[in-house]
């Protein structure tokens, strides 16, 4: 059995050592995004054979509008004008 490309424990900090939580406690409001898109991506999993054409189509938009955010966050740009 090979374990290339897989990180042992040993290679990843101890919970509570400096390190161990610091990218996501660093940028907070790129958590939230994210958190938001897989939120919406697990409802949208769970829902979709039930969901009307309608609530689909929402749900796409809505799904690429969080991953538009979540780049936003991510790079730093700024948010576009409404």
């Amino acid at each position: 059995m090979t374990t290339r490309g897989k990180k042992s424990p040993a290679a990843r900090p101890a919970a509570g050592t400096p390190g161990s939580t610091s990218e996501r406690r660093v940028n907070r409001p790129l958590r939230e995004v994210l958190d938001d898109l897989l939120s919406h991506a697990r409802e949208i999993s769970r829902r979709a054979k039930a969901m009307t054409s309608a609530e689909l189509d929402y749900a796409q938009q809505r799904l690429e509008w969080l991953a538009d955010e979540v780049w936003r966050v991510a790079t730093g740009e700024a948010t576009p004008p409404e």
